[in-house]
C-alpha cells in the first residue's frame, strides 16, 4: 500500500509539473481567437514588421501590388506567398483573384492557391468580391478545398451571403463605408451578430461568441475588418468583440508610437 502511495504521489508531482509547463507554453503562443494581418505588398515592410510577432499573416490585393510595383501575375504572387510564408511569424497569405466571370475568378484563384504543382496550399487564402459572380467562384473554390475570403463588403446583409456559402472570412471596408456616408462600425457589428447567430444555430445554440479554430474549420465566418484609418477605430471594434483585422504598416507603427507616456517610461528605464 505504501509503495502504491509513493507512486501515486510521484505521479501527482509529475502531473503538476506538466501542467506548469503547459501553462508556460500557452503563455508563449498567440491566441487563436485573434488574428491581425499586415496589409502591404512591400516585402521590406514584411521584414521590418513581421518580427514584432503580433501578426497572423499578410494581405495583398491588385491595388497594393501596383503601389509596390509588383507584377500582378500568378507566378509573382506565388513567389510572394512562398517568401511571406517562409517567415516564422507568418501563418497565412491572402491574395486576390481576378476575372470577369465566376469561372475566370475560380481558375485564377485555384492557380494562386496551388503554390506547389497539383497541391492546394492551405496557408493561402483567396479573396474574391462578394458579388454574384464572386460568390459563385467562392463556392467552387471552397469545393476545391481552397480557403476563401469574400471581400469588398459594404453592408451588413452581405454577412448572410458569406456565412451561407461557407467563406472563412468576410472583409468589410470600415473607412470606405464611412466615406460613403454609412456608419461603418454599426454595419460591422451587425455583420458580427449575423455570423454569431449562424454559428449558434450550426452548433446547437451552444454559444454565440466561440471564436476557436475548430469552429472556423467547420464553417464560422470571421468578420475581417479592412480599410482601417486609425488605431482608435480598431480599438473601438476590438472592445466590442471583433477579433480579426488587417491594417497598413503605418497603423502598425502607430500601435507602438501613439502613446508618448510609454515611450517616456521606456526611456526612463535606460541606465
Amino acid at each position: 500500500t505504501t509503495r502504491f502511495g509513493v507512486i501515486g504521489l510521484i505521479y501527482l508531482v509529475l502531473l503538476s509539473d506538466l501542467e506548469v509547463v503547459g501553462a508556460c507554453f500557452s503563455i508563449r503562443t498567440k491566441s487563436p481567437a485573434s488574428r491581425l494581418f499586415l496589409d502591404t505588398a512591400v516585402e521590406s515592410e514584411w521584414d521590418e514588421l513581421l518580427p514584432l510577432g503580433i501578426f497572423h499573416g499578410i494581405t495583398t490585393n491588385p491595388t497594393l501590388l501596383e503601389r509596390a510595383k509588383q507584377p500582378c501575375t500568378v507566378s509573382n504572387i506565388q513567389r510572394m506567398a512562398h517568401r511571406a510564408l517562409s517567415h516564422p511569424n507568418c501563418e497565412e497569405f491572402m491574395c486576390q483573384a481576378w476575372g470577369e466571370t465566376a469561372q475566370e475568378l475560380y481558375e485564377t484563384g485555384l492557380q494562386l492557391a496551388t503554390t506547389i504543382p497539383n497541391v492546394v496550399n492551405d496557408q493561402v487564402v483567396i479573396k474574391v468580391p462578394v458579388t454574384a459572380e464572386g460568390t459563385k467562384a467562392a463556392s467552387m473554390l471552397i469545393q476545391s478545398n481552397v480557403r476563401v475570403c469574400l471581400t469588398a463588403c459594404y453592408t451588413s446583409h452581405q454577412a448572410l451571403i458569406a456565412a451561407s456559402v461557407g467563406a472563412e472570412y468576410l472583409a468589410p471596408y470600415l473607412g470606405r463605408m464611412d466615406d460613403a456616408g454609412k456608419d461603418g462600425a454599426d454595419e460591422i457589428l451587425a455583420m458580427q451578430q449575423i455570423v454569431d447567430s449562424f454559428s449558434a444555430h450550426r452548433h446547437g445554440n451552444k454559444g454565440t461568441n466561440n471564436n476557436n479554430d475548430e469552429e472556423t474549420s467547420v464553417g464560422r465566418t470571421r468578420i475581417f475588418v479592412a480599410s482601417i484609418r486609425s488605431v482608435s477605430s480598431m480599438v473601438e471594434l476590438a472592445a466590442k468583440g471583433l477579433d480579426t483585422f488587417t491594417f497598413s504598416p503605418d497603423i502598425a507603427r502607430a500601435l507602438f508610437n501613439s502613446e508618448p507616456l510609454t515611450i517616456q517610461a521606456a526611456n526612463d528605464f535606460e541606465p
